[in-house]
């Protein structure tokens, strides 16, 4: 099969390497769409990976074709999504079905091989089945929506909540995206590129409430925007100490602040923001992966059932389609940042 190949740190091949051989409760599935993440570009050209070679990638879906025992093979022939963390089922957190903060995982694109490639193998327990009436292309964003859900669904919003997101990449457009699918009635947002203010106008939301964190000064126009009543829920999708400054001092005495960015660099806390943690009584909460513990009630699921609905539309966010042979302009693009995105995909048959 022909696969991207992660030799060493910036030195991505596209080459032919053997079909993964199947263990046991494992499935080999025939990817269809597979989209960049941003820790894709780091790993790839910046920090590198478990081991190498790997073959990166973990937002992928497809089609099964083939099945080990004890899997049942009812499973051949169909179409599914892919849970990329391989959790251990035995830590305390598993026991608890809190698969997400496993203390002993595996996954897929990083520590094994994922799904940049023709075909990846996965354990039967990753997989969910797809609707009919649901793309390829939509199903391979499954896994940053469900991230997106999972900080949000953590926080309890009440529809008259005024809530921020504060970071607008693709995590941060989807979790808003879900916040106006919900019917929240005030959403501030922050972003940093024109483009962005274009997406969140689409979205619904009004041009007064997005902030350009270029030309404002982003705490005090949060609070001027919120008003006397201030911001109940802010959501901080960047992983800066800059932007994690502004959150903290733009929400609301008794407010809460969802940390959903991966951090850049060290955090550091200056004494006053610390302190107004302190006095504010601030709840300050991480919010990490999404939930797939196979019951409805799951990120996932909520994710599909709103898919199946036509409730929300990802795919308006796919903005660059490469054929798969061609995925690395794609990898390139991000890197270099030499076109505006916000998620760019590899198709097979495209």
């Amino acid at each position: 099969m022909k696969a991207y190949v992660l030799e060493a740190v910036n030195r991505l091949v596209w080459k032919d390497v053997e079909i993964p051989p199947l263990k046991a409760g494992e499935v080999l599935v025939a990817v269809k769409a597979t989209g960049i993440c941003g820790s894709d570009i780091s790993r790839i050209f910046t920090t590198g990976t478990y081991h190498f070679p790997t073959i990166p990638g973990h937002e992928f879906s497809g089609v099964v074709e083939k099945v080990s025992g004890p899997v049942e093979q009812e499973w051949l022939g169909k179409r599914v999504g892919v849970f990329p963390l391989i959790p251990c089922k035995e830590c305390p957190q598993c026991r608890a079905k809190q698969y997400e903060m496993c203390g002993h995982y595996n996954y897929l694109g990083s520590r094994c091989d994922g799904g940049f490639a023709e075909y990846a193998a996965v354990p039967v327990w990753n997989l969910i089945e797809l609707p009919e009436g649901v793309s390829f292309e939509e199903s391979a964003m499954l896994e940053p929506m469900a991230v997106a859900v999972h900080a949000i669904r953590q926080m309890n919003l009440k529809v008259q909540d005024t809530v921020a997101v504060i970071g607008l990449g693709t995590i941060g457009i989807l979790l808003t995206m879900f916040l106006k699918e919900m019917g929240i009635r005030r959403i501030l947002t922050v972003g940093n590129k024109e483009f962005q203010r274009d997406i969140m106008v689409k979205q619904g939301i009004s041009a007064e409430d997005y902030c350009d964190s270029r030309q404002c000064q982003v705490d005090q126009w949060l609070q001027r925007t919120a008003g006397a009543e201030g911001i109940d829920v802010i959501f901080e999708c960047v992983g800066k100490q800059e932007t994690i400054t502004q959150a903290i001092q733009s929400v609301r005495p008794g407010g809460r602040v969802q940390l959903v960015g991966n951090p850049a660099s060290d955090i550091l806390l200056k004494r006053d923001v610390y302190w107004r943690i302190l006095r504010n009584q601030l709840i300050v909460k991480g919010s990490w992966n999404s939930s797939f513990t196979h019951d409805a009630e799951d990120d996932w699921h909520y994710v599909l059932e709103r898919l199946v609905q036509r409730r929300v539309n990802p795919g308006q966010f796919i903005t660059q389609k490469f054929p798969f042979e061609r995925l690395g302009e794609g990898f390139q693009i991000m890197q270099n940042k030499s076109r505006e995105y916000v998620k760019i995909e590899g198709i097979f048959d495209l």
